[in-house]
């Protein structure tokens, strides 16, 4: 039961991570196309994000290996 649970945990934590970075960076690239100017800005506002959104399965990993200790 354990490794069903570790294999949702990083499913979801990929599948959710992907999402987001995809809305991501398909929002900084619609917000250099208008504002060409700003483009420093949005891609380190956008790394940021990316980097904070990446935490997410690294998180899941953890805790499917807690869970598969169990």
């Amino acid at each position: 039961m354990g490794l069903i649970a570790a294999a949702i945990a990083v499913g979801l934590g990929a599948l959710g991570a992907g999402i987001g970075n995809g809305l991501i960076v398909g929002r900084t690239v619609e917000g250099i196309a208008r504002q060409p100017e700003l483009r420093g800005v949005l891609q380190t506002t956008m790394f940021i994000g990316v980097a904070l959104v990446e935490a997410l399965p690294i998180i899941a990993v953890v805790i499917a290996f807690i869970v598969m200790n169990k």
